[in-house]
């Protein structure tokens, strides 16, 4: 399901900021991976920078690193003592990400946690001023669950692909990780503790504000 006219993506893309060089070498490596579709890219990229510029955050969770482009953009909105912890579970991803963060001036201040979330988020001690969940899509309920509880008052979760390319939109959804996004979407909407707002960028992007 084609949920963004092409034309007007494109048109989004010539009057937006451009990406950085070192973006741009992320992007066009990512281009050829088997699972290119997962990249944020630049629209969506320069949205996440823009929101982390206006948040400020001194901490940010990443959960779903793949090969860094979304962690490089969110980072440029971090405090001059700011960290941002990203979690990516595949180590051949993990390891190429490491490499384009050796390329960015914001690299001391980013780590990479090699695992899976559900592990690895219990044990970090941080409370979070800016969360992106990104990574697997049935899990999100229970990312989004861990969290929470971490994130300071007028923090923000932001959870990308809750489109799920269009499925979710179906009047029978099918497939586990559409399933996921429908049951994520449906937990976030019956919650009273939090302000949320979908953006129809690129797959759908969840702005969530912890009340």
């Amino acid at each position: 399901m084609e949920l963004i006219n092409d034309q007007a993506q494109l048109y989004a893309e010539k009057f937006s900021s451009p990406e950085g060089e070192l973006l741009h070498t992320v992007n066009e490596f990512t281009q050829k991976h088997p699972e290119a579709q997962m990249l944020s890219g630049h629209l969506q990229g320069k949205v996440l920078e823009m929101l982390s510029c206006m948040i400020r955050p001194r901490r940010i969770l990443e959960i779903g690193t793949f090969t860094g482009y979304s962690a490089l953009c969110l980072a440029k909105g971090l405090t001059e003592d700011g960290q941002l912890h990203t979690i990516e579970i595949r180590e051949e991803e993990a390891v190429k990400a490491r490499e384009f963060f050796s390329q960015s001036p914001y690299n001391p201040r980013i780590i990479l946690h090699l695992g899976s979330a559900l592990d690895i988020i219990p044990k970090l001690e941080d409370t979070w001023d800016l969360v992106f969940i990104d990574a697997d899509k049935p899990a999100y309920v229970q990312y989004f669950n861990l969290v929470l509880p971490k994130v300071r008052k007028n923090g923000f979760i932001f959870a990308d692909n809750v489109f799920f390319h269009g499925q979710v939109l179906e009047q029978e959804v099918k497939g586990k990780n559409a399933i996921g996004i429908k049951a994520f979407n449906e937990h976030i909407q019956e919650r009273t503790d939090i302000e949320k707002v979908i953006l129809t960028l690129r797959d759908g992007l969840f702005l969530i504000r912890k009340l």
